[in-house]
């Protein structure tokens, strides 16, 4: 029995570890590419999972019809914040960018306020995705099983653009030195563009997932998962993609293990996220797969 409920909370923290991951590959492309921490990219993962909401409850699309409408919508929204928000600002001091992210933030969370309403509403969930099987003592919804594995194929996906193709060796060029990048022909604007549109899709992709999970969307729903997969970014080595898996996996499934055996401590469970990343930084600052760099001035 007690080998069951072990089980029943590894998935629920592989299931939550893996949404974590999809959100924190966004945070580590952006910041791999522009060493800049995108803090609308929480915001960024609501407005998908509203447009998503939209294409299904207002516009009666089937419900994979409208999460692939999502998906792209929300990759124009990255590129959009990228060109309006960023990229005048990309020869400006480096706090001048971040002022300007959290300025998108705000703006994004106001303007879904505004425009959705500020009560929560209740996501249509897939009966695909609310099926729930049952191996030996375990009871699983199918969702708990396809988020990880949409993680894992859009891990390796990502891992082959990055490393095998000319799109990713360009990303690699920018992301090494940006004046050199140009002088060799790379059109850089284009590929910084290309690398929101990606971080912003793979937001939208774990929008759908979450919504699907926690079937209640609000303008504000960015804010703590945003938080939490940016820790996990940095837990795994922020600008490494490997390591935003494996740093969304240590906290989805340290949250969850925190909360199933330690049951007084179920309040403290967002506190959770921070004390690791404290004691992260501490140790570690560069993260688990991270590598030491020596920063321009």
């Amino acid at each position: 029995m007690a080998l069951d409920t072990f089980m029943q909370h590894l998935a629920n923290g592989i299931s939550l570890g893996s949404l974590y991951a999809l959100i924190a590959i966004g945070y580590t492309m952006v910041y791999g590419i522009l060493k800049l921490i995108n803090f609308a990219h929480g915001d960024i993962f609501m407005m998908a999972a509203y447009f998503a909401f939209f294409g299904v409850a207002t516009f009666n699309l089937p419900w994979y019809f409208a999460f692939i409408i999502a998906i792209v919508l929300t990759g124009i929204l990255g590129m959009t914040i990228e060109f309006t928000a960023y990229r005048p600002l990309r020869s400006a001091p480096k706090i001048s960018i971040l002022i300007s992210a959290i300025g998108v933030s705000f703006l994004l969370e106001n303007l879904a306020v505004v425009l959705f309403g500020g009560r929560p509403k209740a996501f249509p969930t897939p009966s695909i995705f609310t099926d729930v099987v049952v191996i030996g003592g375990v009871s699983i919804q199918n969702l708990t099983f396809i988020i990880p594995i949409v993680t894992i194929v859009i891990l390796f996906a990502l891992l082959h653009l990055v490393n095998k193709t000319n799109v990713g060796m360009a990303m690699r060029a920018v992301s090494k030195d940006v004046e050199t990048a140009k002088l060799m022909g790379i059109k850089v604007n284009r590929i910084i563009s290309f690398t929101f549109a990606i971080g912003s899709m793979l937001a939208a992709v774990g929008a759908m997932m979450w919504s699907a999970k926690y079937p209640q969307i609000v303008a504000l729903m960015g804010m703590i998962p945003g938080l939490k997969c940016f820790i996990a970014a940095v837990i795994g080595g922020i600008g490494d993609i490997k390591g935003a898996v494996i740093g969304g996996f240590i906290l989805g499934i340290g949250e969850i293990m925190l909360v199933a055996f330690l049951p007084g401590l179920t309040g403290y469970r967002d506190a959770f996220a921070f004390v690791l990343l404290i004691v992260i930084l501490l140790f570690k600052p560069t993260g688990i797969m991270g590598k030491n760099l020596t920063e321009k001035v």
